[in-house]
């Protein structure tokens, strides 16, 4: 009994210093983690949030810090795509940060990325200037692609896509800089853009009127709404006295 006492003792003696380090009851007064090395294109992510987020994990310690939870804390930081937290001995807490780069706006409160994923825009100062997208997220590289080959057909002519919309039928809508409102439908939206494009020039060559939706879902041409042409703009009464 007395030697078996005794090797659970010096069992003892030799586990709870390593469970110690390995918990930061030690480690962190010993092998303090007291650098912070952050790599990667810092242009949105706040990094002074960065480093009060990884504080509490590297105040552990090097041999007891948790850096699959760091790793997971850093990434739910707003702008932030992708994360990598690692140490290096004998004090560095590292961490690389891939930012997210804004493609669209997706919904009422989502960002698309350039690299296909949706991310909160709540608490984020949003850039100007962005396409506006909506459809299931599921769809959302569908919706890209619509989005790059209808540009492509418009910009010829002078026009814009800046919003693209696919409903939880499969239907397609877009809307144009100049506030026209394009319905294309479910099936063949290619087809039916290119053969509406070819007609654009035309239409928007007469000047009585302002094309306000254009509805392709039709065999054999398209249904056509108009608005009456904005009236000029009054001059001031001393250049009208000029004049």
């Amino acid at each position: 009994m007395l030697r078996l006492v005794g090797w659970i003792l010096a069992l003892a003696l030799v586990v709870l210093p390593i469970v110690a380090v390995l918990n930061g009851w030690v480690g962190a007064r010993h092998w303090p983690l007291t650098k912070l090395q952050a790599t990667g294109q810092f242009e949105r992510v706040d990094g002074a949030l960065l480093q009060k987020t990884l504080l509490p994990y590297a105040q552990r310690g090097f041999f007891a810090v948790d850096l699959a939870a760091a790793q997971d804390a850093v990434s739910k930081l707003p702008w932030v795509e992708h994360a990598e937290v690692r140490k290096r001995w004998p004090d560095v807490l590292e961490v690389k940060v891939v930012e997210h780069q804004p493609f669209a706006r997706w919904g009422k409160d989502q960002l698309l990325s350039r690299q296909g994923r949706l991310f909160p825009a709540k608490g984020i100062e949003v850039p100007a200037g962005l396409p506006q997208f909506d459809g299931p997220p599921a769809r959302a590289g569908e919706v890209v692609e619509i989005y790059n080959e209808s540009r492509e057909l418009f910009a010829p002519i002078g026009l814009t896509v800046r919003e693209v919309d696919l409903d939880p039928r499969g239907s397609w809508t877009l809307a144009l800089d100049n506030g026209a409102q394009i319905v294309v439908g479910r099936s063949e939206a290619r087809a039916r853009l290119g053969r509406f494009v070819r007609l654009m020039p035309q239409l928007l060559a007469q000047q009585a009127q302002v094309l306000k939706r254009a509805d392709l879902r039709y065999t054999n041409g398209f249904a056509l709404t108009w608005a009456p042409m904005p009236a000029p703009a009054a001059l001031p009464q001393q250049l009208q006295g000029q004049s």
